[in-house]
């Protein structure tokens, strides 16, 4: 007796088997076209070009860049940036600038964020999808900074977090994405005590 007899079930004719691999190349190629081209004139065939696969290999998984690319901002998002706990306050916040400077300087994202950023001010779906990946992530790691700060002592009760989360990153990301500036040596422990004393302020 088959498989298919003894189970009851066959597999439809026809159904597509999506490879994993075939995935993962479509998802590295949207960043590298966003970074080259910008949402606005990223294609689905410049898409499937870059990742050496046809269009419908691309519509198999997304009916649209703007779904494809919600698909993207939605994935980094479950990856997370864990929330650090070094035992001080000022060992958090500088783990917080480190982790956050590495993302905000990495070669695609530093072309990636900014494009998308701009396209949310016009597209409601892409502006609640990065409010996901970026603004309610990092608020979890800066309640969870903020929550062991006092109960250390090192700040006060009803402490908050979103003030903390403007000190801590607010710079930075005005520095690397608006400005585009370089980061001189030092600058991430000057950030980080000055971060530090405005909290306690």
């Amino acid at each position: 007796m088959t498989t298919e007899r003894r189970t009851g079930r066959r597999t439809p004719a026809g159904a597509a088997v999506l490879r994993e691999d075939v995935t993962d190349a479509i998802r590295g190629a949207v960043f590298e076209e966003l970074a080259a081209v910008g949402f606005a004139r990223m294609s689905i065939e410049g898409i499937a070009r870059r990742a050496g696969v046809g269009k419908t290999a691309v519509y198999r998984r997304w009916k649209s860049k703007l779904h494809l690319v919600l698909d993207l901002v939605a994935a980094v998002a479950a990856q997370g940036m864990p929330a650090p706990a070094t035992g001080s306050l000022y060992g958090d916040v500088r783990s917080v600038l480190e982790l956050a400077s590495y993302a905000l300087r990495h070669p695609v994202a530093s072309q990636v964020i900014p494009d998308l950023l701009v396209e949310a001010a016009r597209n409601p779906e892409i502006s609640d999808a990065i409010k996901a990946a970026l603004l309610d992530q990092q608020q979890g790691v800066a309640a969870v900074v903020v929550r062991a700060a006092v109960e250390r002592g090192e700040l006060p009760e009803g402490s908050d977090p979103d003030r903390a989360l403007d000190l801590i990153v607010g710079p930075l990301y005005w520095r690397l994405t608006v400005v585009r500036g370089d980061l001189p040596k030092g600058y991430l422990d000057d950030l980080a005590a000055s971060a530090v004393r405005a909290l306690k302020g």
